[in-house]
């Protein structure tokens, strides 16, 4: 009887603990204001090799469906389209400033947008992760 008592108590806290990881929300008024970027996946160089300067930032403007930023070098605008926790920019068509950039960090982030489907905050407002094939591949901290 001590044993089947030990192992409910185990399973209850293996299910509670799954559920507190998971403490993350998808209200797209979340997703509004500035935000700064923390993490990038896929390419070999190192966060800070591709960012040396300046990192780049993403703001949601939701009433209006509109997202801008600095790519790290150039200017961004354009729209998105959401769906409770689904996200596209695919359909945007960025409208992005030309200036010539060191590196190709500026063309990673962009690319990288293009690949995202949806998105999460964590329930305290100050990370956001934008995923794609279930895969995070940016994260950025509220400005």
């Amino acid at each position: 009887m001590k044993h089947l008592s030990l192992v409910s108590a185990l399973i209850l806290m293996t299910f509670t603990s799954c559920n507190t990881s998971k403490n993350t929300t998808n209200s797209s008024n979340e997703l509004q204001g500035e935000w700064v970027l923390t993490y990038i996946s896929g390419p070999r160089i190192a966060f800070d090799g591709l960012y040396p300067d300046v990192k780049p930032t993403i703001n949601f403007d939701v009433k209006e469906k509109r997202v801008f930023g600095k790519n790290s070098c150039n200017n961004y605008t354009g729209i998105f389209v959401i769906d409770g926790a689904k996200i596209s920019f695919k359909d945007s068509k960025m409208a992005v400033t030309m200036m010539a950039c060191p590196g190709n960090g500026d063309g990673v982030f962009m690319n990288m947008l293009e690949k995202i489907d949806s998105y999460s905050v964590v329930a305290d407002g100050k990370t956001l992760t934008l995923e794609g094939a279930g895969v995070a591949l940016m994260r950025f901290e509220k400005k």
